[in-house]
């Protein structure tokens, strides 16, 4: 190529890069103005090609710079180089890939695998094989280069390696094998970095040549490189995900490895290996194979919680007292909303939830002020060892107690606080897989815990708050409140704490209290937001942020016994001057809006004083972020895009005043503009800004119908076409907000119904569709039928049986019972759409526990008719089987048969699981097509073998509380499986004939 620089620009250009490595702003951003200017000349990216690869006499600093710069031109423009300018980068890249310096290696390695990424590896065929021959190359440079290349190649453009006709990897990767006992370690952990990035996806060359892979891991497995050690491991991991049939037959030695290099030297390597049991307890063999080795491997994972000298250091652990210093703006991470309101109705399930598990790890890096490349800053080997002693407490369960606990009796109480505070941390991380377990030591466990919120040093305190709250829901459920009271007052004590990272560790953990113990607060709340306004006195930015959301969850935990004049006296006048300061566009809104939510939807009317210039600067912000959007799709070179979380926090606030004002917000929205606002919101492109405003649809709904009611026209043609179950939050709100709209609108709704119907009818017959939206999917065509049963009963058989599923489990309340009473009407209309589906129907009224009066005459209706038309004697027979509470059965023996059951085929397995079950029907009474029915409904699980060895044939499994010897069938041969004890389940297996 006979192109050749002229003097003077080459040497302006060296000007520019030398000037662009100043410290100085300024000079950086003049530099930077000046390089984009030249970016206008095509030969300007021939200059930087040739000052990477030919200027060896400029220092290398400035010469890797010259590279990056180019690199991002051709990211941003590679396809408007002209041709030769293209060719003659490709052609330097590959000339200069063995350089002298590694650092001008690595830059021209990132050069190539960028212009590959563009698209050009189909485009530049003698890429791959002359860097393949490179590797052959005597010269230890070249062959590193070319590694160093082809190793970015595949991680960038794996893809297209797997996918090209060309099959490159057949040759590559048993090439790459045979790097694997090269004498320079570099080269060695080059090559298995290559294959690593094709384990995963399974790539059939890989597969070709496993077992040659796993032979070569296995003799690199004690190499002296810390990069290689990492990279055999991280390809175990893969392995183990991938390909764990190929490591089974290896695995006793193989955990005995992952246990070494859990304890490597190397951090980085232990963090790599200790990503092992994270990925080994997803497998069912974890338990078999991890048993034998559980001695010796949890003590191994509890020494890796513990803190290093260098870990101490940096987290500045020696500093006790730092609530008054500022944090800087690089301290705070940036914070995303979070809704908490705007997935609208979340039926609760007859038999109460189950506790919250998934709380994270502390973070240890909170609030020390550390460097954006710190150590600490990512997911450490501390954090990884306590997760895996997590989720493999979650996997043993008690089986772990016997070596855990003399562990944990040796670290909590040791005289050195590193040690005692990484017990303090694995006591955490087994709190849920060994509650069970605990619960006999937590009584002396949980005040020793206590106690140590007052330990004299920080790092202490900050891990047994997270510790604490790990374990809240035990002290909670007790009575008297023995352990809720001191554990409220201590934690309390810590939210005020003179060290920020107790103070966050404090706020957090009460927050995590607060949802565990709800209204057992109550009497405790004068001393509980004392202590939390106080708290906006002490508080730098950071936790500022973490306080807010302390108080709304206390909000959302305690709701309207919030609204007593002492208390928002004492809560809203800090909330109010925050809420003053900050400016429109500063993000602390964000959570501060959050707080304010929950906060106005507790207090109801008590939110009243406050309403107004709430409500005025929300409707504000939704306005200028819907201005700044239109001016920014109209002209984005002049007008930055909207940041849209403004918008949506405050449609979410929005939502909370209307929820919590009720029929009070009804005079700010006639003084606002917020319904036009909403119909531009409800459009908007970004799912969540369309989530949020059909949440704040529905609530205005309920609290001031008639200001909506005119745009209802405009608006069932947007909340219509927001039916699609892939986009769920925004799906689930759409049809909650039709709901509320159809009970408001009535007989009117009725020119509506062709733009849902079908949408919803698809939803709830959608395979796998959330629970969250098939119950509000179904509450909705109950609200529908209950407005406008002549339009909806028609299709009712397409439906029915999902309906009833889909409510069998929510508790009694006024969306419930105005669906029931749809479907009464509609059934009044169409009996012949439930007949089929009736044992369904059945199961569904006896979810019902206090239905009203008018309700349950029409439940009696229903059966009667029903009964009328089977005849009395098979009624009889039928009737013992229906599920239905005393109140509503037609022939009421004062025995509920609450039970349900689950149906298999032969040699399928019985299942259990609330969303497995069905109600207490002998297959003998059943049609003959609906054991497959159910089968296609409900799938298969598996069943312990003990439980399935003890019955065979068609099975109908019942779960019967308290139901007498003489309400069982005859009919059929029964085994009770366990013994019954007082107050406990009486499980029976059936075995019965199958109708065909």
């Amino acid at each position: 190529m006979g192109w050749n620089p002229d003097t003077d620009a080459l040497a302006q250009i060296l000007g520019l890069l030398r000037e662009s490595q100043s410290p100085d702003t300024v000079v950086q951003q003049s530099v930077q103005q000046k390089l984009e200017e030249l970016n206008k000349f095509t030969d300007f990216n021939k200059y930087l090609i040739f000052v990477l690869t030919k200027l060896t006499s400029e220092d290398e600093p400035t010469r890797s710079l010259s590279g990056l710069i180019l690199k991002n031109n051709v990211k941003a423009h590679f396809h408007q180089f002209p041709p030769d300018v293209a060719q003659f980068i490709k052609a330097e890249c590959l000339s200069a890939v063995g350089d002298p310096s590694p650092l001008i290696r690595a830059t021209v390695g990132i050069l190539i695998t960028t212009t590959a990424s563009k698209g050009e590896l189909s485009t530049w065929p003698e890429l791959l094989p002359r860097l393949c021959e490179m590797l052959d190359s005597a010269d230890y440079n070249v062959c590193e280069g070319a590694f160093g290349a082809l190793q970015k190649i595949c991680e960038d453009s794996a893809e297209f390696l797997e996918k090209s006709p060309d099959r490159p990897l057949n040759t590559l990767i048993p090439k790459f094998l045979q790097f694997f006992k090269h004498t320079s370690s570099k080269i060695r952990s080059h090559a298995i970095a290559c294959v690593n990035q094709f384990i995963i996806s399974k790539t059939q060359a890989l597969m070709a040549n496993i077992d040659e892979f796993l032979q070569n891991l296995f003799h690199l497995a004690m190499d002296d490189d810390p990069d290689v050690r990492k990279n055999v491991c991280r390809a175990l991991v893969m392995l183990l995900d991938a390909h764990i049939s190929s490591l089974i037959p290896h695995m006793h030695n193989i955990i005995e490895y992952m246990m070494i290099r859990t304890q490597d030297p190397d951090e980085n390597v232990a963090l790599e290996a200790c990503e092992f049991w994270l990925s080994l307890a997803e497998h069912p063999i974890c338990k078999d194979a991890l048993k034998p080795h559980l001695p010796k491997l949890i003590p191994i994972l509890v020494r890796g919680m513990k803190y290093s000298e260098i870990d101490i250091i940096l987290l500045k652990g020696d500093v006790e007292e730092d609530e008054s210093v500022p944090d800087r703006s690089e301290d705070i991470k940036p914070r995303f909303h979070k809704s908490r309101h705007t997935i609208r109705h979340e039926p609760m399930e007859n038999g109460g939830s189950g506790g919250g598990g998934g709380e994270e790890f502390p973070d240890d890096e909170s609030d020390d002020g550390l460097d954006d490349d710190s150590s600490l800053s990512d997911w450490n080997l501390r954090k990884c060892s306590a997760a895996a002693l997590d989720v493999l407490a979650n996997v043993f369960r008690e089986d772990m107690l016997p070596v855990i606990l003399p562990i944990l009796k040796e670290t909590l109480f040791h005289q050195e606080w590193e040690i005692r505070e990484s017990g303090i941390l694995a006591l955490g991380a087994i709190a849920e897989g060994c509650m069970n377990g605990m619960t006999q030591h937590l009584p002396e466990l949980i005040p020793y815990l206590i106690r140590c919120l007052s330990d004299k040093k920080a790092l202490v305190r900050s891990i047994t708050c997270w510790t604490l709250s790990r374990y809240c829901h035990w002290a909670v459920v007790l009575p008297d409140h023995t352990y809720l009271k001191p554990l409220m007052y201590e934690l309390l004590k810590c939210v005020l704490d003179s060290n920020k990272r107790v103070q966050e560790a404090a706020c957090s953990a009460f927050a995590t209290l607060e949802e565990e113990a709800c209204t057992e607060l109550v009497p405790y709340l004068a001393d509980i937001l004392k202590t939390l306004v106080f708290a906006f006195k002490k508080y730098q930015a950071k936790n500022l942020l973490i306080l807010y959301d302390a108080i709304g969850t206390l909000a959302d935990s305690v709701g309207n016994y919030l609204n007593k004049e002492e208390y928002i006296q004492m809560l809203m006048p800090p909330l109010i001057e925050k809420w003053n300061v900050l400016k429109d566009e500063d993000k602390d809104l964000f959570p501060l809006l959050e707080c304010l939510s929950s906060v106005a939807t507790a207090l109801q009317s008590g939110f009243l004083p406050y309403c107004g210039p709430v409500y005025q600067r929300c409707v504000s912000l939704v306005e200028q972020t819907l201005n700044q959007t239109m001016a920014h799709a109209q002209n984005p070179g002049q007008f930055e895009a909207a940041d849209k979380d403004f918008m949506i926090v405050s449609l979410d606030l929005l939502s909370g005043l209307a929820e919590g004002l009720n029929g009070h917000v009804g005079q700010l929205v006639q003084q606002s503009n917020i319904m036009q606002l909403l119909f531009q919101a409800m459009q908007d492109p970004m799912p969540e800004v369309r989530q949020s405003s059909f949440a704040l649809l529905g609530d205005l709904t309920k609290a001031c119908f008639h200001h909506v009611a005119p745009c209802i026209s405009e608006f069932m043609p947007i909340l219509g076409q927001n039916l699609n179950p892939e986009l769920i939050s925004v799906c689930n709100n759409a049809t909650w907000a039709i709901g509320e709209i159809s009970v408001k609108l009535g007989p009117d709704m009725r020119v509506y119904i062709n733009l849902v119907l079908n949408d919803l009818i698809f939803i709830i017959n959608k395979p796998n569709t959330p629970k969250t939206l098939l119950e509000n999917t179904a509450i909705t065509i109950g609200r529908l039928g209950y407005v406008c049963p002549n339009d909806v009963a028609p299709v009712l058989q397409q439906f029915i049986r999902q309906w009833c599923i889909s409510l069998r489990n929510i508790r009694d309340n006024e969306e419930k019972d105005s669906a029931f009473r749809g479907v009464c009407n509609m059934i009044s209309v169409n009996p012949g759409g439930v007949v089929e589906d009736f044992i369904f129907f059945c199961d569904a009224i006896a979810s019902w526990i206090n239905p009203k009066q008018d309700l349950k005459e029409m439940f009696h209706k229903i059966l009667h008719c029903f009964k009328e038309q089977v005849g009395e004697e098979n009624w009889k027979r039928v009737n013992r089987w229906i599920p239905v509470s005393g109140a509503v059965r037609a022939q009421d023996e004062g025995i509920s048969v609450l039970a349900e059951l689950c149906v298999r085929r032969p040699g399928c397995g019985l299942g259990g699981g609330r969303d497995t079950l069905l109600s207490a029907i002998p297959l003998a009474y059943l049609p003959a097509h609906f054991p497959s029915g159910l089968l296609d409904t409900y799938g298969r699980r598996k069943v312990s073998a003990t439980l399935a060895g003890r019955v065979s044939g068609p099975v109908v499994l019942l779960h019967l509380a308290a139901v007498p010897d003489h309400v069982l069938p005859h009919e059929a041969s029964y085994q009770q499986l366990g013994p019954v004890k007082a107050g406990q389940v009486r499980v029976v297996a059936f075995v019965l004939p199958v109708h065909t």
